[in-house]
């Protein structure tokens, strides 16, 4: 089998080459060249975009940890209305139509939601839409939609008689059990979901007896919480048949494999684009001889091999 069609991926929205995106936040808007390779990668997700511009949270927005990065950025962006005359028209014109496009969306409201899929709708540049129901870094909204099913099923009901685009949820390890979240989406039209987004942690320094981030906690991201991912995407592949996008900690091609084996169609890479831009292509020019070595016939044939 010619390799690009061993690592193509087909989800609603999503007709990728390879099933390795970047996570929402990681590369901004994938305007600016910085060695990420977007154009090889299997879709674009943008930064999460709000109805208006957000400054975000005080500095500093990220620190270092020995097991990762612990961010505070709180959902800063330019707002829908320069994303829908700038950002997005830019994006076609940098990648094409060979590129699918996902934009990250979060509001504060049900309606805010609303708003924000109407208006990319009809911008004819979005495939897919992922809805921002996890942030752990904002007072309203985020993760407060995301924690609860009835809450999180009712923004995907009311997104769902707004848009035709696929819809994919992303949500949050901070609660004690996604089952019924993830159900709740599933019944609700959701088209895909997307776990995990960061687990809340804090870091303190011991002589000014203070939090080195400035809002105190924040979310972290990085090798740690990888095991953390492999677990939920495997909880919720269990519970629903819609696809798993996952996204945790990956930082090589058995990290995406591992996910996928757990449960997920795709993967997204994040905190690793912070020390190595070129991780997205290390793990695509890997993964054909991955999949050789567990003697898989293409990318697709991984998802839930996890054998328990």
């Amino acid at each position: 089998m010619i390799a690009k069609h061993r690592l193509a991926v087909k989800l609603p929205g999503l007709n990728m080459k390879n099933p390795v995106m970047n996570s929402s936040g990681s590369v901004y808007f994938g305007l600016e060249d910085k060695g990420f390779g977007i154009e090889k990668t299997g879709a674009l997700v943008t930064k999460t975009v709000t109805m208006t511009p957000r400054a975000g949270n005080p500095q500093p927005w990220i620190i270092e940890t020995p097991s990762g990065i612990l961010n505070s950025v709180g959902l800063a962006n330019p707002g829908i209305e320069k994303v829908i005359t700038d950002m997005l028209p830019a994006i076609h014109k940098k990648y094409g139509d060979d590129l699918p496009v996902m934009v990250s969306i979060a509001g504060e409201t049900v309606q805010e939601y609303v708003a924000l899929a109407r208006l990319l709708t009809q911008t004819g540049f979005v495939t897919a839409i992922e809805i921002n129901l996890s942030c752990p870094n904002v007072d309203r909204g985020g993760m407060a939609f995301g924690v609860d099913a009835q809450a999180a099923a009712e923004v995907i009901e009311a997104l769902r008689e707004v848009t035709h685009l696929p819809l994919y949820a992303k949500l949050s390890p901070n609660v004690a059990d996604i089952k019924p979240i993830v159900k709740a989406l599933e019944v609700a039209g959701a088209d895909g979901i997307v776990l995990i987004n960061t687990v809340m942690g804090m870091s303190l320094d011991l002589e000014k007896r203070q939090a080195h981030l400035a809002r105190g906690m924040g979310g972290m991201s990085g090798t740690a919480i990888h095991p953390i991912a492999v677990r939920f995407v495997y909880e919720a592949a269990q519970t629903v048949n819609i696809p798993i996008i996952g996204v945790g900690g990956i930082t090589s091609v058995a990290d995406a494999l591992e996910l996928m084996m757990a449960g997920a169609s795709a993967v997204q890479v994040g905190g690793a684009l912070t020390h190595k831009p070129e991780a997205m292509i290390e793990i695509i020019d890997s993964l054909p001889a991955v999949l050789d070595k567990y003697k898989f016939t293409d990318v697709q044939d991984v998802t839930n091999t996890f054998r328990n």
